[in-house]
């Protein structure tokens, strides 16, 4: 692992970070853990929300990609509809993954998905298939997860958890 690098993206990330997000880190003695909160894009059905993510860098961070996961519950095609919150996103996949990749641009990446679903790569072939079929019914959906799960600030599992 590279603290060095860690140190680096963490101090980019936080002077700079994606419109929306805040980004900390919980932990002294661990700068692999990363606590965000991300605010609901506006002019999209989670614009009134308040997400939830960690990161968790591996021990062979930047050969091998971040792991990054909702903490908050959220209805999309490219998140595990369930506790998980597993995200599906092309350069978060190993095969994919660049040493190179500024953490910053994951993260604007990640946002990304808020405002533009990929419902041709889902984690959810259900919700995929509602949001380019009917449309109406995905946005009720997504904006009742958002009041139901997103109305406050994000809850972040216990350091335990995450290790």
């Amino acid at each position: 692992m590279s603290s060095k690098r860690i140190t680096k993206d963490f101090a980019s990330c936080s002077a700079s970070p994606p419109d929306g997000m805040s980004i900390t880190m919980p932990y002294e003695d661990d700068i692999t853990i990363w606590h965000i909160t991300l605010q609901g894009p506006a002019n999209t059905v989670y614009a009134k929300g308040q997400f939830g993510l960690v990161v968790r860098l591996p021990s062979n961070y930047p050969f091998k990609p971040p792991v990054i996961t909702f903490t908050t519950r959220i209805y999309h095609p490219n998140v595990t509809n369930d506790s998980l919150g597993n995200i599906c996103l092309a350069m978060l996949k190993t095969d994919n993954w660049k040493p190179a990749y500024p953490l910053v641009n994951v993260l604007q990446a990640v946002r990304n998905l808020l405002v533009e679903p990929q419902p041709d790569d889902p984690l959810e072939a259900r919700i995929a298939d509602e949001y380019r079929s009917h449309r109406a019914s995905f946005d009720k959906e997504a904006t009742q997860y958002v009041t139901r799960y997103a109305s406050g600030p994000p809850k972040f599992p216990a350091r335990a958890a995450l290790v």
